[in-house]
């Protein structure tokens, strides 16, 4: 499906049920949309979701909301490694939600490269749309296409920016060559 939205932005609009809030982090603040259902649909770094901004808030109460902040707070403090309990929701092609559940399969703290990435997909795919699925994922961090480098084991474009990606695979531990790292670079 063909749009002009930016990269990782939604390639559908909300539902109508759908509401956020933002929630302070350690690599800016991250805009968090979720529907009354409780289904994740979206996490966007530094409010660049403008179709979100529009939506009314979210009621802080609630408790599928509350879990995925908890959850994220403790993945910031290094007390969690993987996700559980949220119900996922990303709007997007068929492709792409089969690039994004395989991105879920890669471990806490390692990197996969995109043809790594291209190669587990069933059926197989090229490198190069499934960087592109990567790209569009509308749930960083829990779906950790952070985690994806490219297969010199540098590191890659990431839709928050390299600056994120290098703190987020840093706090994970993972390994990946950073031919950046002695220029000095806006954080954030």
């Amino acid at each position: 499906m063909a749009t002009d939205l930016a990269p990782g932005a939604p390639t559908a609009p909300y539902p109508a049920t759908a509401r956020r809030t933002t929630v302070d982090s350690p690599v800016g603040p991250l805009d968090v949309v979720i529907d009354d259902s409780g289904a994740l649909l979206r996490i966007a770094f530094d409010g660049r979701e403008d179709p979100a901004s529009a939506l009314a808030p979210a009621d802080l109460a609630f408790p599928p909301l509350q879990r995925v902040i908890a959850q994220l707070g403790e993945y910031f403090a290094r007390e969690r490694r993987a996700f559980e309990g949220i119900t996922l929701a990303p709007i997007g092609t068929p492709f792409q939600q089969r690039v994004w559940a395989l991105l879920q399969q890669i471990p806490y703290g390692e990197t996969w490269s995109y043809a790594e990435l291209a190669d587990r997909l069933r059926p197989k795919a090229h490198a190069r749309p499934v960087g592109g699925a990567n790209g569009r994922n509308p749930i960083p961090i829990i779906i950790p296409c952070h985690r994806v480098i490219g297969a010199d084991r540098q590191l890659t474009g990431f839709g928050g920016g390299l600056a994120r990606k290098r703190w987020l695979l840093a706090h994970e531990g993972a390994s990946f060559i950073d031919n950046a790292e002695h220029r000095q670079l806006p954080i954030f």
